[in-house]
């Protein structure tokens, strides 16, 4: 009889065991699933992201932290009236097109730069260092003049878009690094409709003569001004109509959109940038270089870029407010890759 209960006993144990083993086996099998459908999703559906907290620190700490200073109140700092200096000719700030001081998904986004630079660029035919391109942006939108390449503002924006590259984990499959797309239409952008558009979506921030709003303090702007002599100048990205409506719908209205989702259309992004854009209703500042300066490789212009000389059959307007399908089709037809 006892030997009977200790065999009983016994095989009792050896089931108990085997079912907690298939238990945990199991478990352990449906974590790993879980945690691997959970680390592709986080690996494909991860916005860029910054933790701007987790700065270094010591004195390139502190250039790092002067650098984001920099970008989020450039006026401030370098602006007509800035306390360290006279760089740029308007009381914009960086951070009104790079969003959050260019951290910000699909809005000019900056956390590549330093990894992307130096770069051949089309508009100037050549191949710029980062700094070059940093000067590009304080002279064309913000109607400036060049930051001394050994100096302490150039040094910490470098700095700061250093931290930036260091501090992501991105790849190929991170959103938010461009700006979204825009489907281009088979008609061209409407310079009128875009005016209603504006009106409705936009009036209410950057007012009615397009000068925006500017701060209490009167340093720099609550709301940019999108046209008139103390915006950014024709040769700017921001001039281009597909490259403002790509921004215009990752971005605007500011209150209505999240990083990647849009609340303007492709249309009305494209309609709302021709408003914008046509400088046949706005005054704009004059443009310091010659048309021949953008993009001497005639066929490397960016198709909405509407000045002349074209090495195609399209005038200025249908460069400008397209319809922009056929000019593609042109370059394709030549084995060119137009620049979008």
């Amino acid at each position: 009889m006892k030997k009977k209960y200790q065999y009983i006993t016994f095989l009792l144990f050896l089931f108990v065991i085997a079912n907690a083993a298939q238990l945990l086996s199991s478990c352990n099998r449906a974590k790993g699933e879980q945690a691997s459908a959970d680390s592709l999703a986080t690996r494909a559906d991860t916005l860029v992201n910054i933790d701007t907290l987790k700065m270094p620190r010591g004195k390139y700490g502190a250039a790092v932290r002067y650098g984001r200073e920099l970008m989020l109140h450039t006026a401030y700092y370098i602006g007509p009236n800035g306390v360290n200096g006279h760089y740029t000719g308007n009381k914009m700030n960086c951070t009104n097109c790079h969003r959050d001081a260019g951290t910000r998904p699909y809005a000019f986004n900056l956390v590549r730069s330093f990894r992307d630079y130096p770069q051949y660029r089309a508009r100037e035919g050549r191949i710029l260092s980062l700094a070059e391109r940093i000067n590009n942006c304080v002279m064309r939108p913000n109607l400036g003049r060049p930051l001394p390449l050994d100096g302490k503002e150039m040094i910490s924006i470098m700095a700061y878009l250093k931290f930036l590259s260091d501090s992501s984990h991105i790849d190929n499959r991170t959103k938010g690094l461009k700006n979204m797309t825009v489907e281009l239409p088979e008609v061209a952008a409407s310079s009128d409709r875009g005016e209603k558009l504006y009106v409705h979506h936009c009036e209410r921030c950057h007012a009615k003569n397009g000068e925006g709003k500017m701060l209490a303090n009167n340093v720099s702007y609550e709301y940019p001004p999108v046209w008139g002599l103390l915006a950014y100048r024709p040769g700017s990205s921001m001039h281009r109509v597909v490259k403002l409506a790509q921004w215009l719908k990752s971005n605007m209205p500011y209150d209505k959109t999240t990083p990647g989702n849009a609340f303007l259309t492709d249309a009305e992004s494209l309609d709302i940038a021709a408003f914008i854009n046509d400088d046949k209703k706005h005054k704009r500042p004059v443009a310091k270089t010659t048309k021949e300066e953008d993009y001497p490789n005639y066929e490397e212009k960016a198709i909405d870029y509407d000045k002349g000389p074209f090495k195609d059959p399209f005038t200025e307007q249908q460069h400008k407010y397209g319809p922009y399908k056929p000019i593609i089709d042109y370059w394709e037809g030549k084995g060119i890759t137009p620049a979008i």
